[in-house]
């Protein structure tokens, strides 16, 4: 690897928009030290189309071949959970060290594997849970563990799954298949319960219910109404490392009320993160707080530091642009500040328990 600029490709830039087309490319060219060189697409002839839309020189029909160039370093994988275990297995068996967007795989035994091959490999790979590399985020982590709030008592999560509502997009209808691995239980809800465990610690027991209200949903551009069978309501409530009593609700759709809202309640103080919409990972939140004898909740503004690229503040990338200087910075010199593929495991294991919890009812201890 080149110790001067990261080469990236990325598996899934198209020319027609979706997530990497309008995430990671802002948020690559916000900051210092890498370079997209390479891209892989559905097809050459897409990859080509997608080459001369974002000035990526060099084009790929396969995830495989991309991860062949010498030109590439690292290889971010931003297609549908689905295509995650092919591309990233790809990447790995090439020596690449690998970014891949959360869900890691579609399941816990392939993201064991995606991790096992990293380690047999000697190549680094990152998880996409980039709301914990939001400025905001580590604030709260730091603010929690300075005793801020003194000893948490309890949090509460009600987000919006934005999507897995009354409609739903014909590019994106795969997130409406239970089995597909793009469900709301891993993407918002694994990105929120990511944070909530980055900022006050691992569950430690959960207990969950889980249901599909919406069974048949219409299309938004054709009208044609198809069938969903991934939940579209998680409630799920816990005890937190420390005994701090975590509730978390994630429903589908958009509300015309609480589309994000996080209260974490202490001893001696509050903390409260508000957006409006439900995906952490991308949402533009505002930190309200108080403690002691203050009695009204204050805006609690980041400190600059916190912010680790400069000009994105205001943008949905700016998050994954934080996530990006961190992975850098990881590469160099060796830390393991950005969640790994082992770290993906875990998140992978919590999903399963909770998705065992709700079918029977149970109390499932982690």
């Amino acid at each position: 690897m080149n110790s001067e600029v990261v080469r990236i490709g990325i598996v899934g830039l198209s020319a027609s928009g979706g997530w990497a087309a309008g995430v990671h490319v802002p948020a690559l060219s916000t900051v210092d030290g890498c370079e997209l060189t390479a891209l892989a697409a559905s097809s050459a002839e897409s990859a080509k189309a997608a080459g001369a839309r974002h000035g990526v020189p060099a084009t790929f029909g396969s995830a495989a071949e991309l991860a062949a160039s010498p030109d590439v370093d690292l290889v971010v994988v931003a297609v549908q959970a689905a295509k995650h275990y092919e591309a990233v297995l790809a990447a790995v068996d090439a020596g690449k060290h690998v970014y891949c967007e959360w869900p890691l795989a579609t399941s816990t035994a392939e993201a064991e594997a995606l991790a096992t091959a990293a380690r047999r490999q000697g190549v680094r790979g990152f998880v996409g849970l980039q709301a914990r590399s939001a400025p905001v985020i580590r604030y709260v982590r730091d603010l929690v563990a300075s005793g801020w709030v003194g000893e948490v008592l309890s949090t509460t999560v009600v987000a919006s799954g934005m999507a897995w509502g009354a409609e739903a997009d014909a590019r994106a209808s795969y997130v409406l298949d239970r089995d597909g691995g793009s469900t709301m239980l891993a993407i918002p809800f694994g990105h929120v319960t990511d944070a909530v465990s980055f900022c006050l610690g691992e569950f430690t027991e959960v207990s969950a219910l889980m249901a599909n209200r919406r069974p048949r949903v219409r299309v938004r551009d054709s009208g044609e109404v198809v069938t969903k069978t991934a939940d579209d309501q998680i409630a799920v409530h816990g005890t937190l490392e420390g005994g701090a009593v975590a509730s978390v609700h994630v429903r589908g759709g958009r509300s015309r009320g609480t589309n994000f809202l996080w209260e974490i309640n202490g001893a001696d103080g509050d903390l409260v993160v508000t957006g409006n919409h439900g995906h952490l990972q991308l949402a533009q939140v505002t930190l309200h707080g108080a403690r002691g004898k203050d009695h009204e909740l204050a805006e609690l503004v980041v400190p600059d530091e916190y912010h680790l690229v400069p000009g994105c503040r205001e943008h949905p990338w700016s998050n994954l642009a934080n996530a990006y200087a961190v992975l850098l910075e990881d590469l160099r010199k060796g830390s393991t500040v950005l969640p790994d593929f082992d770290h993906g495991v875990r998140r992978h294991r919590f999903i399963d328990a909770v998705r065992a919890a709700a079918v029977d009812g149970q109390r499932r201890p982690l």
